[in-house]
């Protein structure tokens, strides 16, 4: 059994591993700006409430761990672009000096969320695996790779062992609405709301799709891993945004007409990522299904909109 500290443990990929880490028996601390929009705290959970770029905070919330998962980030791919500066400082100084501070307090096991979304930039293979050439094209994904590197450097100097997990495009329970990131919960939310869904392109954008289940059980399975590196972490199969939005059609038993919009410059046309190195690594793999994920979603946005109604 680990102690491990989930920074960005409110959010919703956080608060899912925070799940799969109780599940397995592990003693969790949580590590962010504000508790969790869709439930209440957990009882045995130990909460630490501020800024994981404050090195004061770090200090208080590592005393007593072994392990960190890190979840955190200031930007989304959309966003990172619009002011860079931001990024680095909100990301890439903030990790670094979680690094710091984790020496200092002695805790050497990390588990990283990457982006198997953006680090390799537009990919010149079917489907990518984890030597195919690192060139982003938003900061975003810069800023995880110099992440990585970061990572890598730790491990040779002061004998970190990390795993950085190169995720895919996340969905499932508890996504919000935001209108930013994460098409599907996006898409859902807006035809719960009657709200019209707007497409960027013509909807050929293809993207791996993970629920956020699967991945967070791989999570807690990579904090007592003896492994070391970078790993993809998606479902291995690809979707269309336009076979997204048949998916959520018929998830929602209605009719869907997107509004195409123009295509961003930032958008890669096609990422399915090759999971086998850590299906061969640790034995894990995907076990949900996109519709089927897709409908327990459309259920809880259900249920969360029935909640709100009596509330």
């Amino acid at each position: 059994m680990h102690h491990v500290l989930v920074v960005g443990g409110c959010g919703f990929i956080g608060s899912h591993i925070v799940d799969s880490l109780l599940a397995q028996g592990h003693r969790v601390r949580v590590l962010d700006m504000r508790p969790e929009a869709f439930r209440p705290p957990l009882p045995g959970v130990d909460y630490v409430i501020g800024s994981f770029a404050s090195e004061a905070t770090l200090h208080e919330a590592l005393q007593g761990v072994d392990a960190v998962v890190h979840t955190a980030s200031i930007t989304v791919p959309s966003t990172s672009n619009a002011d860079p500066v931001a990024d680095i400082q909100g990301n890439l100084v903030a990790t670094v000096r979680m690094l710091r501070v984790m020496r200092q307090a002695g805790v050497r096991k990390l588990v990283f969320l990457s982006s198997g979304g953006t680090v390799y930039g537009i990919p010149t293979a079917e489907v990518v695996d984890e030597s195919h050439p690192l060139a982003p094209i938003s900061s975003y994904g810069i800023v995880k790779v110099a992440i990585e590197q970061y990572l890598h450097m730790e491990h040779r100097l002061h004998g970190l062992d990390y795993i950085a997990l190169r995720l895919a495009n996340p969905y499932g329970p508890r996504q919000g609405y935001n209108g930013i990131q994460g098409i599907i919960g996006n898409f859902l939310w807006k035809i719960a709301f009657g709200e019209p869904i707007e497409v960027w392109g013509d909807g050929s954008v293809v993207r791996d799709f993970i629920h956020v289940h699967d991945f967070a059980e791989l999570c807690a399975l990579a904090v007592k891993a003896p492994i070391i590196g970078c790993f993809n972490a998606g479902s291995g199969q690809g979707a269309s945004v336009n076979e997204i939005v048949q998916a959520a059609s018929q998830v929602a038993n209605c009719r869907v007409r997107p509004i195409y919009k123009p295509g961003r410059s930032f958008d890669v046309p096609r990422v399915i990522l090759d999971i086998s190195r850590i299906k061969q690594a640790i034995g894990w793999a995907p076990r949900i299904p996109l519709i089927e994920g897709m409908r327990q979603s459309w259920d809880w946005i259900q249920e969360h909109q029935a909640i709100d109604n009596i509330a």
